[in-house]
């Protein structure tokens, strides 16, 4: 059966006016350019994929390193097209954008309750066994006792800054940004179709159709309905409509049946 555009390209049935951006899972199913096989073959209903099908996979698993917010679920890459699960989640409020950020101290650092500090033991020099009998308080510095002062000589008029001195540090927190449903599926074609590209040595050739065929997953019970049809595409891959050789294809919604 030969390819007709009119009759076997993915509509897209995106909603006017929905926000693809916000937390659910979505259904997604995306064909080759001309519905060539580029990525394997089924043989007794399985999936062999050769290396550019590798490419793929791995391109869709390693997603996760590049957009944040998103749970990869069933997936499978078919001949010439793939099915997968994205599950967009919701971002917690207390995420720092960017690696190695610290918190701010907070009860580890508590603030001096005094402007200056009271001159104590903590300042004496570890040598000093007996303090002097006439001396109202050692001084911080000294080796020995200061002889009888009614303040000790301070060896600076503040006391140096210090951690517990300092105004903490705020770290500015915010949450990362959600990335909607159009821009993670172009991320996963660009990375996917330029690597395969390299691997095959052409430049700027398609590898993808420009559109896609998104559904969203509304309850538990249609996600794995979704799941098991994904996981039996290989099985049924003589009945695919995707498939250029098909004598008798399946509707296009029997992924919902």
């Amino acid at each position: 059966m030969r390819y007709d555009p009119t009759k076997h390209h993915r509509r897209s049935i995106r909603l006017k006016g929905y926000d693809y951006s916000q937390a659910g899972a979505y259904f997604i199913t995306i064909v080759t350019q001309d519905r060539a096989c580029l990525f394997g073959e089924v043989v007794d209903g399985a999936m062999r994929l050769n290396e550019y099908g590798r490419i793929v996979e791995f391109t869709w698993h390693d997603l996760v390193n590049h957009v944040t917010g998103i749970v990869l679920d069933t997936f499978v890459v078919m001949p010439n097209h793939v099915h997968g699960i994205v599950i967009i989640t919701d971002a917690p409020d207390d995420v720092t954008v960017g690696a190695g950020s610290e918190p701010a101290p907070t009860a580890t650092n508590p603030a001096p309750t005094a402007t200056k500090p009271a001159p104590t033991t903590t300042n004496l020099a570890p040598t000093i066994t007996k303090p002097a009998p006439t001396t109202m308080e050692p001084a911080p510095t000294a080796t020995k006792p200061a002889p009888a002062t009614m303040e000790p000589a301070p060896t600076t008029t503040e006391p140096a800054p210090t951690t517990t001195d300092r105004a903490p540090t705020i770290t500015t927190t915010a949450k990362p940004k959600r990335h909607a449903l159009p821009e993670i599926i172009r991320q996963f074609k660009t990375f996917s179709a330029r690597r395969i590209n390299q691997c095959r040595q052409t430049a700027n050739v398609a590898v993808w159709q420009r559109n896609y065929y998104e559904h969203i997953v509304r309850d538990e019970h249609a996600l794995n309905r979704i799941r098991r049809y994904i996981l039996d595409n290989p099985a049924r891959w003589a009945f695919d409509r995707e498939n250029p050789t098909a004598t008798t294809p399946e509707p296009e919604d029997a992924w919902a049946q």
